[in-house]
């Protein structure tokens, strides 16, 4: 908008002012001629005014009325004309100048600041490249003149940004961009006018960048994590193949999972490896030669050991002895051995035997009977048999090279013997002796021998006896079954993996797909000609854990391609995809044994010959604690709350431990029928320190055998309590119960005379028993002394029955009056008798010796049931008992009902008829 301006009249008619004063000087009087009375713009809606100044002198001034805006208009051009003041006394012939043509240019001022004619721009940009102009941006401003109106500068605000912009506005890249490093840029944009002005707002500009088209697989992530208890889990839900337009005319796929470094070579169950056995349905018999240390177990004891998956590392200077007794001392013509073993190649140029297992002479001589050793990254067994048959060579010494023997990974090792035929089986798969040499029966001698686990003894040709040919490597379940062979299915689910690649929907791959899976299903290849098929197929592929409580940890993946291409055109190369499963920690289940802690019983129930059980009521619970978040939205703030949910699993053993000593196998024991063992498909071991039942199996199979454990003790005179303590475990001491305790006490007979206290002593507590004496009344005989806990249950019993007699009486002798009462009012309502001679006999003694049950006998009897169950549960003596005390309140009754009768009889013998 421009000032109004008013432009000086005198300037804008002087070109005529000369010839305007000669034309008035000719016709008007001297006296009015040189006034100016008026000016007049000739022109519609003009936005000026001409005012005169000097009427003498003729001078005005053109001046705006209103606002002049440039950018309406910028210029105005109109014609003026002067007015002088006229003749006459009216002065109304005003004389008029010529015409005078004004022109006003309106002067801009800087009022408007650019804008952009766009809101945003965006580009798409190749990474690599460097480019002189990505996009132009472009502003404008509403001022008139050129000075203002121009944009004269473009600057990028953002500041460390690979971008510039010229003066016209185009953008351009400073240095090659990289898809990997940053796929997008938002820089903003401003402009300046030539006034200097900058724009209102900032423009967005967006750059994508566009990676190089590579030949690989797209959409995938790199970290994919796996809940325990998910089942299958797909690994590649959306990938797909950019083949970047290459003519492809088949692929293969082949992916791995890495689990080498889980465990011994992936997540297996790790249970004993008795209990696995048995869960695979292997036969029976096995000896373990590297069981976890123990006082029965204990040639493992200086051995280095992975306790949590009892796993034993041999550093090449250390070996273990078999105690004489725990294998047959020869094997017959069928066995089997089973190990897992993790080698490595030998140190040295020249390597020596590495011995695992060895049956050697212990004295004199160095005979190897038996023995299973690495030599040079060959494993050999060593069989040289007795000479009981003819003096002829046999097969000894059976050879296998195989590369896994020293890849230093987790292998499954099983050796079946059927002499002379020795087969190797090697993670299921099966291996034939590649070398089988002959060697001479061995003579017979009456040398003892040596087992050995680690190295091999050598007991004679030696000053001392020593070990040697030691093991390097580690080795776990290293087993022994004389006289039997593993079949196949038992092998391999010895040696299954509990995790592996799956495929979702077999059905769902499409025609023209081929897959194969390796036997522990770690390696999955693919392969067909369409890459759309191809795309679908590796998205149904997934990861699977079926144990229960997986192995937290990574689990690594690998996706490698070869792609054939059509004719002989250079083919694309496709990058192996590296990725890995998180399989995250599963929450540890809370065992809880629960049941009576502490309970007595009769010495005579503990000689019997069932014994006492110890855990009628035991219950085995395992709990989950998960968080769950408060319903109520107003109270967010406050932490969340642990919700215990039940759950079901499994159980391996449960020890059943003696405390304060061990048994004496003289005068106590504790049993279990093997059937309770055999029904329910467990196994157990009994010794003086208790009780240990093993094997894979419900809670509830472990609950009903500890129900049935007794307790025997045939000379229980002597004995107070027992204690015992159970814990139970799942997976091989992963995860334990609490430690429940038990205490059992023994109810002695105490003996006393059938007259003793025979007021306060109605019934006799179920705990002491009826002992009939000789009629001398001045001998007590006891024939046992009560417990401490006993003698206070008999203290409160008694008391409890002298309170309860008390009330008996109390309340006869009110039921006694109100019954006087009601009958002499009866009498005087409806009998008019003469009792003049009437007299009633009551008999005082049995008044007070009787007190009676009548109406309290259930309030009694109640009070002795409660008094029984304080003491103890149901026996045979307790019975017995009850009986006499039934007997005896039998003939209190009768005596009571007596006494009353007695009470309410009429002396009639004075009494006419």
């Amino acid at each position: 908008m421009s000032s109004g301006m008013a432009s000086d009249i005198r300037e804008a008619l002087a070109p005529g002012k000369v010839a305007q004063q000669k034309w008035l000087r000719d016709r008007v009087p001297e006296a009015s001629w040189r006034e100016i009375c008026a000016f007049k713009i000739h022109g519609q809606e003009l936005p000026f005014e001409a005012v005169v100044l000097n009427k003498t002198s003729g001078e005005g001034r053109l001046r705006a009325k209103s606002p002049i805006d440039c950018e309406l208009q910028k210029e105005y051009t109109f014609i003026i004309q002067a007015y002088d003041c006229g003749a006459g006394p009216r002065e109304t012939a005003w004389k008029k100048s010529h015409k005078a043509v004004v022109h006003i240019q309106v002067k801009d001022v800087n009022e408007f600041a650019p804008t952009f004619k766009e809101p945003a721009y965006k580009a798409v940009v190749t990474e690599g490249k460097i480019y002189d102009s990505i996009l132009q941006v472009e502003a404008v401003d509403e001022d008139c003149s050129p000075q203002y109106s121009q944009i004269c500068n473009y600057e990028i605000v953002t500041t460390d940004v690979p971008f510039a912009i010229d003066r016209n506005g185009n953008i351009r890249n400073t240095e090659k961009l990289s898809y990997d490093k940053q796929h997008q840029y938002e820089i903003l944009v401003t402009a300046y006018d030539c006034g200097q002005k900058p724009a209102a707002q900032d423009t967005l500009v967006q750059v994508d960048v566009k990676p190089v088209c590579k030949p690989g697989w797209q959409d995938w992530t790199k970290r994919i994590e796996y809940q325990p208890g998910s089942g299958s889990v797909p690994l590649f839900p959306s990938i797909h193949l950019e083949t970047c337009d290459g003519a492809v005319s088949s692929i293969q796929i082949t992916t791995e999972l890495h689990t080498n470094y889980i465990g011994k070579g992936c997540d297996r169950e790790t249970y004993s490896e008795k209990s696995l056995q048995k869960l695979c349905g292997a036969s029976s018999g096995i000896i373990d030669l590297l069981p976890s240390p123990s006082a029965a177990t204990n040639w493992t004891t200086g051995l280095l050991v992975d306790s949590s998956e009892m796993i034993f590392k041999f550093d090449g200077r250390q070996g273990a002895k078999i105690p004489d007794g725990i294998v047959p001392k020869n094997l017959t013509d069928q066995f089997t051995i089973t190990m897992w073993m993790k080698h490595g190649p030998s140190p040295g140029v020249r390597a020596e035997k590495e011995t695992i297992l060895c049956n050697s002479d212990k004295t004199e001589m160095n005979r190897h009977h038996y023995a299973l050793y690495v030599h040079n990254c060959r494993l050999v067994f060593l069989l040289r048999k007795d000479f009981d048959q003819a003096d002829t060579f046999r097969p000894a010494e059976f050879h296998w090279k195989l590369d896994q023997i020293c890849d230093k990974e987790w292998h499954y090792y099983v050796i079946n013997v059927e002499f002379p035929v020795v087969t190797l089986y090697m993670d299921g798969a099966t291996y034939e002796p590649y070398l089988v040499t002959n060697d001479w029966p061995i003579h017979p001698s009456h040398i003892a021998m040596q087992l050995t686990v680690g190295a091999c003894w050598q007991g004679g040709e030696v000053t001392k006896p020593r070990f040697a040919q030691f093991f390097h490597g580690s080795l776990a379940s290293l087993t022994i079954r004389p006289g039997k062979m593993e079949s196949q299915k038992v092998i391999s689910c010895l040696q299954a993996c509990k995790e592996g690649l799956d495929i979702n929907s077999l059905e769902s791959l499409g025609q023209g797909i081929k897959y194969h899976f390796n036997p522990s299903q770690s390696i999955l290849v693919m392969e067909g000609d369409d890459i759309g098929n191809i795309n679908h197929a590796l998205q149904k592929v997934s990861y699977i854990n079926s144990r229960q409580f997986p192995t937290a940890g990574v689990r690594r993946l690998k996706v490698s391609s070869k792609v054939q291409c059509f004719g002989e055109d250079v083919c694309i190369s496709i990058p192996d995809l590296d990725t890995y499963v998180m399989v995250l920690q599963a929450i540890e289940p809370q065992i809880t044994l629960r049941g009576t802690d502490r309970f007595w019983r009769p010495a005579a129930q503990f000689e019997s010959a069932r014994g006492v059980i110890l855990f009628p009521d035991i219950k085995i619970v395992s709990t989950l604690a998960k968080a769950e978040a408060p319903g109520d939205l107003k109270t967010t703030a406050a932490p969340k709350s642990a919700v215990l949910e039940e759950m079901l699993h499994n159980l391996d053993f449960c020890d059943i431990l003696v405390l304060g000593g061990d048994l004496d196998p003289r005068q106590e024991c504790l049993e279990l029928n093997h059937s309770e063992l055999h029904q329910r498909h467990l196994d157990a071991t009994n010794s003086t320190a208790g009780y240990s039942i093993y094997g894979v199996g419900s809670m509830s199979r472990y609950e009903q055998v500890l129900r049935h454990i007794r307790y025997r003790n045939w000379r229980s005179a002597s004995l107070e309590a027992r204690r015992f303590r159970i814990k139970c475990s799942e997976l091989n001491g992963r995860y334990t119960s609490n430690e429940f305790t038990l205490e059992v006490s023994v109810l002695h007979e105490v003996r006393v005379s059938d007259k003793e206290h025979v007021n306060h002593l109605i019934v006799q507590p179920p705990f002491l028993q009826s002992v009939h004496h000789p009629e001398s009344r001045s001998s007590i005989q006891r024939s046992s002394v009560v417990p401490s806990v006993a003698t206070v249950v008999i203290i409160i019993s008694v008391c409890m029955l002298v309170f309860v007699v008390a009330m008996g009486v109390h309340r006869v002798r009110i039921a006694h009056q109100h019954f006087t009462e009601e009958a002499e009012a009866a009498k005087e309502a409806e009998m008019d008798w003469d009792d003049s001679a009437l007299t009633i006999t009551v008999n005082p003694m049995e008044k007070h010796e009787a007190p009676g049950r009548g109406e309290d006998d259930t309030e009694e009897e109640e009070e002795e049931e409660e008094g029984e169950e304080d003491i103890s549960s149901s026996s045979s003596d307790s019975d017995d008992s009850d009986d006499q005390e039934e007997e005896g309140m039998g003939r209190g009754r009768r005596g009571q009902s007596g006494a009353r009768q007695a009470q309410l009889e009429w002396d009639d013998s004075t009494l006419p008829y």
